[in-house]
């Protein structure tokens, strides 16, 4: 039978959040033992005191989480130059070998110009294709035929370079996430490369979006 520690670590990681919230001692204990008494009397088919929890949770290290957020810390403030885009729109499309076709004459008429912003996003069954606003019209034409699963306007991007050592470390992409989940802001749309990182999010929240990866350059 697991034993009343290792239920609650289990619990608790469970919830990145609540993990990363205990390490910084923003967690009121007897008040999360209580929140977890009933799982963890259900998992041992017993009843369990709720001091016993308490220790318990005392008792996890938080050694793990605070080494990563120091090494994480190190990456955002090694980020590079941010390059922010409005007037942003998304079509995904199901894929279809028409569809590859037709893919060839959109960039072809995209790169007449020089100065807009267009991203593939191919997947197993549907292909995204982000681009300026002012091709829509060009979307939709060359696509007419095809079959439209989705499509969102008034969208903008914000694009991080990250320093090359953001592949040797787990957690960057969740650690940026999370903090934009926290300030409640939607993410449209995930666009990365080696060492890029785009996220598409509503024009209305774009300010707030590079805000608050600003902060994380800065590590405030």
């Amino acid at each position: 039978m697991n034993s009343i520690g290792k239920i609650t670590e289990e619990l608790i990681n469970k919830s990145p959040f609540l993990r990363e919230a205990m390490t910084d001692d923003l967690i009121n204990i007897s008040a999360l033992a209580r929140k977890l008494k009933p799982e963890i009397e259900a998992s041992m088919g017993k009843e369990v005191k709720e001091g016993a929890i308490v220790m318990a949770i005392k008792r996890m290290t938080p050694g793990l989480y605070h080494r990563l957020n120091i090494k994480i810390t190190n990456v955002m403030g090694d980020l590079g130059d941010f390059l922010v885009r409005s007037n942003l729109s998304d079509f995904t499309f199901e894929n279809t070998d028409s569809l590859k076709s037709k893919q060839a004459e959109l960039v072809h008429e995209i790169n007449k110009e020089g100065d807009s912003f267009f991203t593939i996003c191919k997947g197993v069954t549907e292909t995204t294709f982000i681009v300026s606003s002012n091709h829509d019209e060009t979307i939709k034409r060359t696509f007419k035929n095809e079959r439209l699963k989705s499509h969102s306007s008034d969208l903008a991007s914000v694009t991080v370079k990250l320093p090359t050592v953001n592949t040797e470390i787990y957690g960057i992409y969740y650690y940026i996430l999370k903090h934009l989940a926290w300030e409640g802001i939607n993410i449209v749309e995930l666009v990365s490369t080696s060492n890029e990182f785009t996220v598409v999010v509503k024009q209305e929240d774009v300010d707030k979006a590079f805000k608050i990866l600003m902060q994380l350059k800065r590590g405030l």
